[in-house]
């Protein structure tokens, strides 16, 4: 495992460590979370363990895991000078580490159905949504960490919203999600081609489907389509995919950036 990859990896373990942490000195203990198999309209299966308990919306977790693999062995443009191409990877590997998080921080939530659990899967939410921000910052004004840092910091500590109204992790995570649609935007229109545009395209909508689906979870089962395969774990299957998505535009404007221009190849 090459240096950059490892101090991303080292990042996002630390980070997460503090977060369990901190979730368990009961400092959100007051925050509104939804634990029960009643919040859920897959119905649990009566024999299996905890943590099949719903199947589809536990092994649909896996898929996270997987594309963090994915993701964190696949390499990055050599073009450039190598220490971009070093920051390219560890702006990529420190996302692939939190999908490799993530799906098991979410299983963990569907098996145990305890308040600590869910109130880590909300929290990680959020600086999921942040990273595209400031990676797309780095696109656009070159690499600073303390910035990195300082957007990671925020989006954290956004989630004592949640503390102050019952719909607080609503609104962060709302917030989140425009300006990570809108930084990508404006990046894309100051450095985008059209591939990169389909890729956004993709994953606006997958976002989209992630947010629409999993509030319609209990109203969709109404229909035979949505009884087995529910809301809920479509919405998952669009959260990995706005997942993927984001990965392959940022990957691709990050090889438009550093790629030289036509006719002065070096």
């Amino acid at each position: 495992m090459k240096p950059a990859s490892r101090q991303a990896l080292c990042h996002v373990a630390v980070a997460t460590c503090l977060c369990v942490a901190t979730v368990y000195t009961g400092v959100f203990e007051s925050v509104f979370v939804e634990v029960g198999y009643e919040h859920y309209a897959e119905a649990p299966v009566a024999g299996l363990p905890a943590f099949l308990a719903m199947p589809f919306n536990s092994l649909i977790n896996v898929a996270y895991v997987l594309l963090g693999v994915h993701w964190l062995q696949r390499d990055v443009s050599a073009q450039g000078h190598p220490g971009e191409a070093q920051r390219a990877r560890y702006l990529k590997d420190v996302f692939a580490g939190m999908a490799m998080v993530y799906g098991p921080v979410q299983w963990l939530r569907i098996g145990l159905q305890t308040r600590p659990a869910a109130v880590l899967d909300q929290w990680f939410t959020l600086p999921i949504f942040a990273w595209p921000v400031a990676w797309c910052l780095y696109l656009d004004r070159g690499w600073e960490p303390g910035l990195l840092l300082a957007i990671e910091c925020l989006s954290l500590s956004s989630y004592s919203l949640s503390l102050l109204h019952p719909q607080g992790f609503e609104v962060a995570l709302g917030v989140h999600i425009v300006a990570a649609v809108s930084q990508a935007l404006r990046v894309h229109r100051r450095h985008g081609s059209t591939c990169s545009g389909v890729y956004l395209l993709l994953g606006v909508l997958s976002c989209l489907g992630f947010v629409v689906l999993k509030l319609c979870d209990h109203q969709l089962a109404q229909w035979y389509l949505f009884q087995r395969l529910t809301g809920h774990f479509w919405s998952k299957v669009c959260d990995v995919l706005q997942f993927h998505f984001a990965f392959l535009f940022l990957t691709n404007l990050d090889t438009c950036q550093r790629l030289p221009p036509k006719g002065k190849m070096q």
